[in-house]
Formats: structure tokens, C-alpha cells, sequence
């Protein structure tokens, strides 16, 4: 009501004389100093929004809001009430993916809004670099938290950030003084409640961690003057490995049986591997409730409302064949629901594909400022304002090079991909090497045993991280029932692979020899292309990503540890 009362002003003005015009907007003038109103603009510059990030740790696509009656999945049976609330009251993205399926080069991707490839130092897991710093591209960036910061916003986040963090202001931005626990949710709410902890006892050592959450967000909130914007993002890293055998079914009352008829066919259906996703799915859930402490504070304060809130995640499953490190749709695609009323039109659902790149300028835009020089993101607040998503860019570029060093001698898994609604391509530059990285210990005189791979990812195979789902695998390796498992999360991969999404959601059957969708196939090939051409893709002169200043030189078989 405040911000129409003077453009009726105004509007009575028109029928002054000259000097009761001037007489009256010397009364105006006074009206917009007495009540701050701005006269050219319709938000005050000390009107800014907050924004805030609640972003989980390997987390993937897993929401009660994307259960999907005609795809039976494990969305079925998880429960997310804050991610869904969120979603209703805001949107809800249907295929939102990750830059790189893999945490440091993800979220570097993420904070900088360039593709993963752009960023020099950390392209890559653990952020190597071997030649000189000056010429390392990550120089030229300076990511959205600093440009907020500068623009007047306080910023700071909780626990995780795994990129450099001076971008987002030095570690003293990190907010954890209340602790961190959160972060091994199951294995400190196990520790609490021992064997015999009933119901009560659980609710308590769970709220004890919900309590960290809030206490951690409020120590940021300390820092902040009076009136000031802020940006926040809380990072824990569930649900991250490793987490408690059962606890999906004892913390959360996931029963890893009802999983039976909603394992995606990639997954031996097996005990083991059922109650590991139920696990995995406990975790989901602690995040989600996790994030309920910092919308409760921020509704405490009043400030709800005038935030630009998202939830999100850096990419998918961890330790499970096809998930985490991969370009298939269970290692690249995320949950997604921002909220901002007022700005963002309740109850839509985005089906064209977004990437996590498009944060950056979307956040940068809510706070009144242009992208930066050199981001590919794409400002979301227009297609989402009214729910028209005809302007939205319809694809995401997703690829990866190393993850763990180890994995194969030192030398990455060179992929590049293009997601739209309806087809992925992948492009595998080096398809002589173990997608998943070398069996090496395997091949000892004496393997490591089955609870060694549970718990040592480095053990063999890398690029999955160590547990249930990956022991058991490997274990069970040479057995002809699980042979196609087996060939689809760990065997060679062809140059090129190309799925249709209608009929094949989970990416099983490759289409890339099939003539009926050459000219599909070539449309997009052409599209990538000229999207990593146009940005200068390294890996496009050959073995760039292979070598100094990249990776550092190992010899065949030579394994390194940073």
C-alpha cells in the first residue's frame, strides 16, 4: 500500500499550476524522505533481498516431491516435507544438473557460474594445479559471494565449502562455532543412543544436532548490522559417506524391503544394496530436516518472506555404480526448489533442463546486479517471476575429468555431455581408460577383503566411493547374474552414448548406433561442440587435462596421493 500512495501523488500533480506543482513536490519530496520511499525505483536499494543456499552433499534428485506414480523410484518412500514446501510455494525444478558430478570442480562451477572446464585449478577434484599459479584461470574469478559482498551483503556459510574459500570471503566466513555434528548425522545420533535408544532418546540426540544448525546460523547472523542483506549457504555433508549400517530404517523408519519394487535396473536388487539406498535416503532426510532450523529462524525474524531461498545439492549418489563421478542422470541431476514470494510464481514445476551454473547471475539479478564478465549461467528470476519457461536455455552442459588421483595412474576420465528434456548425449574422450578407475588391488596376491572396501575407497575402482554397495559389487564381480550390472557400472564405454529419455529414463539401452536418431544425435553433438569450442575446452587440444599443469606426469600403473 505504501509504494502505490505515492504514485497517486503524482498522479494528482498533473493538474497543478506551475506553482502549485512546485509547491506540492517539495510536499512529496518531503513525503518520500519521512516515509523512504524512492522515487525511480520500486524496491530501496536497503531493500535487497537475502538469499540463501541450503545446499546437501551428493544428495542427487531424491524428494517426496518428485515421486512420480507412472516411474515408480525411492522418491516413493522418502519424506522431505521442507524441500516440498518449498517447492509448492515456490518451484519446483523437474531436471536441474551439476556442472561436474564431482564435489570441488561442482561447486567451483556453482560459486563462479562458468562451465567446470572454465576454471583452471579447480575443474578438478582437490583443486591441483602443477605450473605457474599466475596463469591459472581460476584468477579471473571472483564468484557471486564476493560481488555481493561488495554490493553491501554480509556473507558467510556453515561447514563444507570445498573450493577456495576467499571466494566467498576467507574461512573466517565459516560459521561453525557451534559445532559441526550434523555432518556424520547417523553415526553421532547412533553414538548417542547406543543399542537401546528407543523412539524418545532418538528425537532428542537428533534435535541436539537440529539445535547446531540453528546456533551456527545464528552466529552469522551476529556479525550482521543492522537492516544489512545477507547471503548464506549451509553446507553439511550429509549425505556424504559414510553413514551407519540401518540407520535408514532405525533413524528414519525406511524399510530397505519396501525398496524391492523401486530400485533402478542398474542396482543388483539385493539386501545389501537396498538397505545402503535406504541408508543413503536417511540421510537425505536428516538434511532436509536440517534445513527447517534455518527457514524457522528466518521466519522468526521476519525475513522469510524478502528471501530468495534454494534448495539444492552439489550432485548424486555416492558409492553406487552410475551415481556420483558419472554424467547419467543418478550422478548429474539434483533436487531444486526455490522460493521468493512475490518473485517467483507459487506451484510451477521447470521440466526444461537448468544448471546449477544459472545461480550465480540468478542471485546475482535478485540483489540488482548484471552477471559478471564470462559467466555461461543464465538469470532464472524472468522465466520464473511468471512461470514462462519458453526463454529458458532448454540444455545442460555437464562433463568431468579427475576425480580421485589414484583412480588410474594419475590420468582423468575425460566426458562431456548435453542434457535436454528428451535425449542425453555423452561424449567419452577417453574410452581406453576405466571409467571407474583401475582394479589395483584387486590384482594383489591377497585383495582387500569386503570390509576393507566398504571403508577404503582407493582400494580399487577409485572413482566410487568406498561402501556396502560398491564391496558387494566387487565382490560378486565374476558372478554371471550380475553380469549386466556389472558391465553398466564398471566396464569400458564406448566414444559415444546416446539415450532417449521417453522410453528409457535410466539410460540402459544406447542409441548411439542406431541410424533411426543420426540426425538428433548429430544436432546435439553439433550444439556441444560448439559450445565447448566457443568456451575454449581444454580437453578440445587433445590431452591437455592429461599433463602438466593439470595433472602431474605418473607412468602407467603409478598411483599418487596430494
Amino acid at each position: 500500500m505504501t509504494r502505490n500512495t505515492p504514485n497517486r501523488e503524482l498522479f494528482l500533480c498533473a493538474s497543478l499550476s506551475p506553482a502549485s506543482l512546485s509547491s506540492q513536490m517539495n510536499r512529496i519530496l518531503l513525503l518520500f524522505v519521512l516515509i523512504g520511499t524512492p522515487l525511480a525505483s520500486h524496491a530501496a536499494p536497503d531493500n535487497k533481498p537475502n538469499i540463501v543456499l541450503l545446499f546437501a552433499d551428493d544428495l542427487g534428485r531424491y524428494a517426496s516431491a518428485y515421486g512420480d506414480p507412472q516411474r515408480p523410484s525411492a522418491n516413493d518412500i522418502v519424506s522431505t516435507p521442507v524441500f516440498d514446501q518449498i517447492a509448492e510455494e515456490g518451484a519446483l525444478g523437474w531436471n536441474v544438473f551439476v556442472s561436474a558430478p564431482s564435489c570441488s570442480p561442482s561447486r567451483a562451477a556453482l560459486i563462479s557460474g562458468r562451465h567446470f572446464f572454465r576454471n583452471g585449478s579447480h575443474s578438478q577434484l582437490h583443486s591441483p594445479w602443477h605450473g605457474n599459479r599466475a596463469e591459472d584461470p581460476w584468477n579471473e574469478v571472483r564468484g557471486f559471494g564476493l560481488l555481493l559482498q561488495e554490493a553491501g551483503y554480509h556473507i558467510g556459510w556453515s561447514h563444507k565449502m570445498h573450493i577456495a574459500e576467499d571466494r566467498m570471503g576467507g574461512k573466517a566466513n565459516n560459521f561453525r562455532s557451534a559445532g559441526g555434528k550434523v555432518n556424520q548425522f547417523s553415526q553421532n545420533v547412533s553414538r548417542v543412543i547406543g543399542e537401546d535408544g528407543d523412539k524418545a532418546s532418538i528425537k532428542k540426540a537428533k534435535q541436539q544436532l537440529y539445535d547446531e544448525c540453528r546456533k551456527n546460523f545464528r552466529s552469522f547472523l551476529s556479525k550482521r548490522k543492522p537492516g544489512q542483506p545477507f547471503y548464506y549457504s549451509f553446507h553439511p555433508t550429509n549425505p556424504h559417506r559414510k553413514w551407519t549400517k540401518g540407520s535408514g530404517k532405525r533413524l528414519w523408519g525406511l524399510n530397505p524391503d519396501a525398496l524391492a519394487k523401486l530400485m533402478p535396473p542398474f542396482l543388483p536388487n539385493v539386501p545389501e544394496v537396498r538397505e545402503d539406498l535406504a541408508d543413503y535416503l536417511g540421510e537425505g532426510m536428516a538434511f532436509d530436516r536440517s534445513c527447517q532450523e534455518i527457514i524457522s529462524e528466518l521466519e522468526s525474524l521476519g525475513e522469510l518472506d524478502n528471501t530468495l531461498l534454494v534448495i539444492s545439492g552439489d550432485h548424486g549418489a555416492p558409492g553406487f555404480p552410475r551415481g556420483k563421478t558419472n554424467c547419467y542422470d543418478f550422478g548429474a541431476r539434483v533436487l531444486f526448489a526455490a522460493r521468493w514470494p512475490g518473485h517467483i510464481k507459487p506451484g510451477q514445476v521447470i521440466s526444461k533442463p537448468i544448471s546449477l551454473i544459472d545461480l550465480a547471475p540468478t542471485f546475482l539479478a535478485a540483489a540488482g546486479l548484471k552477471p559478471e564478465t564470462g559467466m555461461n549461467g543464465q538469470d532464472l528470476l524472468p522465466a520464473l517471476a511468471k512461470g514462462d519457461h519458453r526463454g529458458l536455455r532448454g540444455w545442460a552442459l555437464i562433463g568431468r575429468e579427475t576425480h580421485v588421483n589414484t583412480a588410474r595412474g594419475g590420468l582423468p576420465y575425460s566426458t562431456r555431455a548435453l542434457r535436454t528434456e528428451d535425449y542425453l548425449l555423452i561424449m567419452n574422450f577417453t574410452p581406453d581408460r576405466t571409467p571407474m578407475g583401475d582394479p589395483l588391488k584387486l590384482n594383489d596376491p591377497n585383495p582387500p577383503s569386503y570390509q576393507q572396501l566398504e571403508n577404503s575407497t582407493r582400494l580399487a575402482f577409485g572413482d566410487i566411493d568406498a561402501g556396502p554397495t560398491k564391496a558387494w559389487m566387487v565382490m560378486n564381480r565374476n558372478n554371471p547374474k550380475y553380469a549386466r550390472h556389472w558391465a553398466l557400472g564398471f566396464g569400458p564405454r564406448p566414444p559415444e552414448e546416446f539415450y532417449d529419455l521417453t522410453s528409457d529414463p535410466h539410460q540402459i539401452n544406447n542409441l548411439a548406433g542406431n541410424k533411426a536418431y543420426d540426425a538428433v544425435r548429430e544436432g546435439l553433438q553439433a550444439l556441444l561442440m560448439d559450445e565447448l569450442r566457443r568456451n575454449k575446452d581444454p580437453r578440445l587440444n587433445g590431452d591437455t587435462f592429461d599433463k602438466p599443469p593439470y595433472n602431474k606426469r605418473t607412468r602407467p600403473g603409478q598411483t599418487r596421493r596430494q
